[in-house]
């Protein structure tokens, strides 16, 4: 049953409250190659009318995506001059990095990147009202279901043991850090 398209087009006119970022690591992009592309260990028909390239230069995830932490000042910034005063207060809605075992240098390393790219983007002036790392718990990830571990604590899947990883203690002190500033 049809609804009431005037309704509807009042309603998703309105300005939203705050704009939500999922932002893992950038994509480069480029002509078609081949009839399969792959990105993040995934191979699909190559339908769409460009391929995913390798960005070089740059330290990957556990997943194989590209470590480049100032690609989300980037984004930020670039949204901010797009939109000016129309880009309503931004959060960051997941960040984070697949990366194995409990003693996880590699994602503090990651997470410090980003959050340090975060700031850049804070004292450049956008918004960024949240930032929420992905994930706290180790858990079924679409593409790869159990095999790849996102979580600042480890889940042991069978026991249901739960063990905070180093990149939790380190996190942790971070934000300990930041409401002792505030």
């Amino acid at each position: 049953m049809p609804g009431d398209v005037e309704a509807d087009l009042k309603v998703i006119a309105e300005p939203v409250d705050w704009y939500g970022v999922n932002y893992y690591a950038p994509t480069r992009v480029g002509a078609p190659q081949g009839t399969e592309i792959e990105f993040g260990g995934v191979s699909m028909p190559a339908e769409l009318p460009f391929s995913v390239r390798e960005i070089a230069g740059h330290p990957v995830t556990d997943f194989g995506w590209p470590v480049v932490p100032e690609g989300l000042t980037e984004l930020l910034t670039t949204f901010r001059d797009r939109y000016g005063d129309r880009l309503p207060p931004v959060v960051i809605t997941e960040n984070g990095c697949s990366y194995p075992g409990v003693d996880d240098q590699d994602r503090i390393t990651y997470l410090d990147g980003h959050v340090r790219a975060l700031h850049r983007a804070l004292e450049a002036g956008v918004d960024v009202r949240g930032y929420f790392v992905w994930s706290l718990l180790d858990n079924f990830e679409w593409a790869e279901g159990y095999a790849r571990r996102f979580g600042l604590v480890h889940v042991d899947f069978e026991t249901q043991e739960r063990t905070p990883k180093s990149s939790y203690r380190w996190y942790r002190e971070l934000l300990k850090a930041q409401d002792a500033t505030a």
